[in-house]
């Protein structure tokens, strides 16, 4: 359990004077820039404490004129903490709403054009999502979705969920597919446990939503692409 109180000693210290200087600076000037990059160092800080290393590749392909759609692959909750800190420039991300009434915290989420979805299934909560995240990318913000909706259990693929597809359709926005892995060994789901280790982030070349006619199309195209990047046993 070390290095789990290692990570989140060091959320803690850091994340503290984050939100006690940028929160109130964000709701003053309307810039959320420093909250943001305080977020990461907070992010990346606490997983280099505690032994997580990443190995990156394909960086270089993401484009850096325009607010893409980045669709990924969730075996682990240190997912998330990867991705916001290696993904260039601002992302935004679906967020449980139950996470955006938290004191503090929820503000901070609100602040950095967080989009709070609910889990009815409600076609018109979706179709608010959509709309949201589609004002985002329209600010030139990226947005992160992972695409199964939930984690893995095993680290094996599951099906996708139409919604961020139904985004990329809309919008317009290159899609990024990205393969993680080694997540689901050093942090496992249902454990607090963290294992020093290396988590693989793998960022493949975009896919053009307008090259596809359908919907399906396209998500099989980046679900071909994410597996791709996995180890063969995860793509089953």
């Amino acid at each position: 359990m070390i290095p789990f109180l290692i990570f989140m000693a060091t959320m803690v210290v850091t994340g503290i004077p984050t939100a006690i200087l940028f929160i109130p600076w964000c709701a003053l000037t309307g810039n959320v820039l420093p909250l943001y990059k305080g977020t990461r160092f907070m992010l990346s800080s606490s997983c280099w404490m505690a032994g997580v290393r990443f190995h990156v590749e394909g960086r270089e392909r993401i484009p850096k004129d325009r607010a893409c759609i980045f669709m990924a692959n969730h075996v682990s909750n240190l997912d998330p903490p990867a991705l916001v800190s290696l993904i260039p420039g601002r992302t935004s991300a679906f967020m449980k709403r139950s996470l955006m009434n938290l004191p503090v915290l929820g503000t901070g989420f609100r602040q950095g054009d967080f989009i709070a979805v609910d889990r009815s299934g409600s076609p018109v909560d979706a179709e608010r999502s959509v709309a949201e995240a589609k004002s985002v990318l329209a600010k030139g913000v990226h947005m992160t979705t992972f695409v199964e909706g939930t984690r893995s259990p095993d680290g094996r693929m599951l099906p996708f969920k139409k919604g961020p597809f139904y985004l990329a359709m809309g919008s317009g926005a290159p899609c990024i597919p990205v393969s993680i892995h080694g997540t689901e060994t050093i942090q496992a789901k249902g454990s607090l446990r963290i294992h020093p280790g290396t988590a693989h982030v793998v960022f493949h070349p975009p896919i053009d939503p307008a090259d596809f006619a359908t919907r399906d199309e396209l998500m099989q195209a980046v679900r071909a692409a994410i597996a791709s990047g996995l180890p063969e046993w995860m793509r089953r």
